[in-house]
């Protein structure tokens, strides 16, 4: 008989529900539309679940490009219907939802209009688990009252937890750092899914010990692991897990609700949830799969990555890996990219492969491969190595930095501080730019972020120009659905 159910005080596991944002991101690359979401909203709000995510991560950025739907909407559309279930959303830090640090008056702006707008519980991290780009965040998040979910992005060196880096030493001061920056719950987010079951159980296990604060768990069904890692992380006394409707969860997605709610009844861990009303609602994404099924990745027979057990690069870093040789005439390179990657990791600090330093990584690796080590330098690793980033989790190295920092148009002088202490206000130099397009605070945010797009995107919503047919919602024939 295991601990679960033995007896003992009941302790259910509450789940944050990923549907709404990171289950599509993760199988249709963000574009699921809000008057999709509404037909089984309310339904949504009676489950019981601790949150529901809706907000963040890449769907502020796809909604206004490819969707002509403007972000700020969302939320406030769906607390029309979802009115006892909190809002939380993924905020990257002092990136907000874009791929740069953007001046502190711009990240105050943001999150008071996010909390304005419906957001209830921010879950914030950083690529570098820099807590100093936390700050201006977090202090707007506590001014609002709203619940701040520190994150720590789990990471590996080795094919399981130690090593001289991401040890329990690293996970364990963080979670002690975030507690005492306020957090009101603490988030190990696994964003690669490469966390192995009997490996989070050590974790949270510790973890335990040195908070009281409810432990969150994030992680990817991507290496097939997901499930047994929950299992596992349950068994350990994790409190939160997220996970997604079925037809939403798997590949490189979350573990699938359903399945969890029936393996843990009739335990003192259950969660209460009903099946059937859960399964009801995924017959509503069935349905509405055709006008999606093209951004469903199909070239490979397998649900999951079993590569990234081997080498721990995340699926999605891979993709654009391939895109890249592919430009470069040079897929036959893969193996020496793999190769390359670790090594040109450890020399920029060892980040964690997440957004956006995932993709800085393994641009350079490239690089490194088609041209020679550090011939040619993207201008994201430069500002990586010259510290625009943050404090990286080992020390760069010395000689690499030196070489990349060569001909960086910033100096060749390294900064320490807190990234954000070098950036100028922009907010007002925006307003002047945008001009009378941006009728709203939420319109100059949006451009603030997304320049480019951001303004292209005010001219499509108020009539300066035609919204293209590729952004408008697809048509799905009748019969055509499941």
């Amino acid at each position: 008989m295991t601990d679960l159910m033995k007896d003992g005080p009941v302790h259910p596991v509450r789940i944050q529900d990923n549907t709404f944002r990171d289950g599509h991101q993760s199988i249709y690359a963000t574009r699921m539309r809000t008057e999709d979401m509404l037909p089984i909203a309310e339904q949504m709000d009676q489950m019981g679940f601790w949150a529901m995510e809706v907000w963040g991560g890449a769907t502020f950025d796809t909604m206004h490009r490819f969707l002509a739907e403007d972000p700020w909407e969302r939320p406030k559309v769906l607390k029309k219907y979802i009115k006892k279930t909190p809002f939380t959303m993924l905020l990257r830090g002092q990136n907000l939802v874009g791929y740069r640090n953007y001046a502190d008056d711009v990240v105050r702006a943001f999150v008071d209009k996010s909390c304005e707008v419906g957001i209830d519980i921010f879950r914030v991290f950083d690529a570098l688990n820099d807590i100093r780009n936390f700050e201006t965040c977090v202090e707007r998040i506590k001014a609002n009252k709203k619940h701040f979910e520190g994150v720590i992005c789990y990471s590996l060196t080795e094919p399981h937890l130690g090593g001289d880096v991401f040890n329990m030493e690293y996970y364990v001061k963080h979670c002690k750092a975030l507690e005492a920056m306020g957090a009101d719950s603490i988030c190990i987010k696994d964003m690669a899914g490469i966390v192995s079951p009997y490996d989070i159980y050590d974790l949270i296990t510790e973890l335990k010990k040195v908070t009281k604060l409810p432990l969150h768990l994030h992680t990817h069904y991507t290496s097939g692991m997901g499930s047994m890692a929950y299992l596992k992380a349950i068994e350990a006394g994790v409190d939160i897990v997220d996970t997604c409707l079925a037809p939403y969860a798997l590949r490189t997605s979350m573990p699938a609700v359903e399945p969890l709610v029936v393996a843990l009844q009739g335990t003192k861990r259950d969660t209460g949830l009903n099946v059937h009303k859960l399964i009801q609602m995924g017959d509503h994404l069935e349905k509405i799969a055709p006008k999606y099924e093209k951004h469903l990745a199909a070239n490979k027979l397998s649900l999951i990555d079993a590569g990234v057990l081997a080498h721990q690069i995340p699926g999605g870093m891979i993709s654009n890996l391939v895109s890249q040789l592919k430009e470069m005439n040079a897929l036959d390179r893969i193996d020496e990219v793999y190769k390359e990657i670790p090594r040109t990791r450890k020399e920029a600090g060892t980040p964690p492969l997440v957004t956006p330093t995932s993709q800085i990584v393994g641009v350079q690796a490239v690089m490194n491969v088609v041209a020679g080590r550090y011939k040619m330098v993207n201008n994201q690793f430069a500002d990586l190595m010259y510290g625009l980033y943050g404090k990286t989790p080992t020390p760069i190295d010395p000689e690499v930095q030196k070489t990349v920092l060569k001909r960086h148009k910033r100096g060749q002088t390294p900064v320490t501080g807190r990234p954000a202490d070098y950036l100028e206000p922009e907010l007002a130099e925006d307003k002047k730019k945008i001009g009378n397009l941006a009728k709203t605070e939420e319109d100059l945010l949006t451009y603030a972020l997304y320049p480019a797009t951001g303004e292209q995107f005010l001219k499509w919503k108020y009539g300066v120009e035609p919204v293209p047919e590729s952004v408008k919602p697809a048509v799905v024939e009748e019969g055509k659905g499941k």
